[in-house]
């Protein structure tokens, strides 16, 4: 016969076992990671996008706009899942159009971060003066919100890392900004320009908002999933980008994956992996 106290002990082992990996983190350092939530369009409703991200162990996600929600309805999901909005992805038109709607939503929802996530063509410049024409506009965009508490930052494909006489236009972009736009540096599209990672994190150490971390296929492999793969799995020397990352002071490591066979699984391996090999925590402000 169990007596009460080791019943008590068998009942919150129990309990303790059927956790979830992130709340059994709870209690020690977390590591700042989280979630691009593009890799999760296809994965059913918002619902269970943002449990995909929980049962996973991160705490933290990036939202794509307004994820086709108000904000008081994604808010109250976030909130039951114990996750935070650390950036959100905002067309460069509606910054241009709608700043003051797009930061109300974004502040109530508590997120701080606004990042422009692609140029349409008709955006993108085709010599260095354009880039720094359109760092020019960006810095003033990245005045203007942080006037409103927030900050910007801009995230990369190839295309900006066409070479101008030994710049290439990333380079004249946040030349021309000013210190006040940030960069969240994808590393798998800068590794598929041709360029070294580690080498652009460097360049722009002292404004890396985040990085998105996702890895590159070996060639002519995961052909339906776009050439792309788990962090981790793929062709990308990670022993040496993430100290180099550390070294930049990358705030955020953003689990992302264009085009995923499986996003849960995608969001799990690259999760688990950074959470081996990350050296850097949040402070204890930052987990709250």
């Amino acid at each position: 016969m169990k007596t009460p106290a080791r019943r008590t002990t068998t009942l919150a082992l129990l309990l303790l076992a059927t956790l979830p990996a992130f709340a059994r983190d709870a209690a020690g350092p977390q590591k700042p990671i989280a979630v691009q939530m593009y890799t999760l369009r296809d994965a059913g409703p918002l619902d269970q996008q943002l449990k995909i991200v929980h049962d996973a162990g991160v705490r933290a996600v990036e939202t794509v706009g307004t994820q086709n929600a108000s904000a008081a309805e994604l808010k109250q999901l976030l909130d039951r899942y114990s996750i935070k909005a650390v950036s959100s992805h905002v067309p460069l038109a509606e910054l241009r159009d709608n700043l003051d709607g797009v930061v109300a939503f974004n502040r109530s929802i508590g997120n701080t971060t606004l990042v422009v996530p692609y140029l349409d063509a008709k955006d993108r410049p085709t010599d260095a003066a354009g880039w720094t024409a359109l760092g020019q506009e960006l810095g003033r965009i990245a005045k203007q919100v942080r006037a409103k508490g927030m900050r910007l930052a801009y995230h990369n494909h190839d295309f900006e890392l066409v070479d101008f006489d030994g710049r290439t236009g990333l380079e004249l972009l946040f030349a021309a900004a000013g210190p006040d736009l940030q960069t969240e540096l994808d590393l798998a599209w800068v590794a598929r320009a041709g360029l070294d990672p580690v080498v652009m994190l460097g360049k722009l150490r002292g404004r890396l908002f985040a990085v998105h971390a996702k890895d590159n296929a070996p060639k002519g492999q995961a052909q339906d999933e776009g050439g792309f793969a788990a962090v981790g799995q793929g062709v990308l020397d990670w022993n040496a980008i993430l100290p180099a990352a550390a070294a930049a002071n990358v705030q955020w490591y953003i689990v992302e994956h264009d085009q995923p066979r499986d996003p849960a699984k995608v969001i799990r391996t690259g999760a688990d992996y950074l959470r081996q090999h990350l050296t850097v925590s949040l402070p204890a402000s930052a987990q709250r």
